[in-house]
């Protein structure tokens, strides 16, 4: 198990967003988390990436899944760090116990897979949407994580954008990390989920437990 959740409850403006959710999360776990607008998808996700403290319930962490860049968030607008498109690669891989040649073959492996190479030097900030997505979703995939909680992630994204994000979810899928996506619509990173999962009038519903 990699994570597991108690009771989490989350409230806003007295109304409650929901409640009593209690999941578990396996290796190579791929989830479809759907919901209505609103229903509180984001929120969820947040929470179990500690990015946000619930009102009620805890969220826990197992076998290695605490270690630092084990579980990452990735947002449908992601930010990015100022500085070059290599900066940010390198960024996470500096906490990571590995020597100077293994951080630069890491970083010149995520370029490749996300075609940016010709794109290293050039700042982060000024990239198309798809070229940001990609460079995001080549951040998180660096750091080698063990669940990858995706949140609307192909918005908008053009064909070659989409297919390369897919092309290196599947691959993350194939080192054992778990994936939790959330999308409006049916999408080549939903068609990987063995599962669907649905928040519902302040419930969500696991078929699994």
């Amino acid at each position: 198990m990699l994570l597991s959740s108690h009771n989490l409850a989350m409230t806003f403006e007295r109304t409650t967003l929901f409640a009593n959710v209690n999941l578990q999360l396996q290796p190579h776990q791929s989830v479809w988390l759907q919901g209505a607008n609103g229903s509180g998808k984001t929120t969820l996700l947040k929470l179990l990436a500690k990015l946000t403290r619930p009102h009620q319930g805890q969220v826990r962490y197992h076998n290695g899944a605490d270690r630092r860049g084990a579980v990452i968030y990735l947002h449908q607008q992601p930010y990015l760090f100022a500085g070059s498109v290599r900066a940010n690669l390198e960024f996470g891989l500096r906490s990571l116990k590995l020597s100077r040649s293994e951080r630069q073959q890491a970083c010149q492996q995520a370029l490749q897979l996300a075609q940016l190479e010709h794109l290293a030097e050039r700042c982060a900030q000024v990239l198309s949407g798809g070229e940001r997505q990609r460079l995001a979703l080549a951040r998180a995939w660096v750091m080698q994580p063990q669940l990858l909680l995706l949140d609307e992630p192909t918005a908008n994204l053009d064909p070659q954008s989409l297919q390369l994000i897919t092309a290196m979810v599947v691959q993350l899928q194939q080192q054992g990390c778990a994936i939790v996506v959330t999308s409006h619509q049916q999408t080549p990173l939903t068609e990987l989920c063995q599962s669907r999962w649905q928040i519902d009038q302040g419930r969500l519903l696991c078929p699994q437990l």
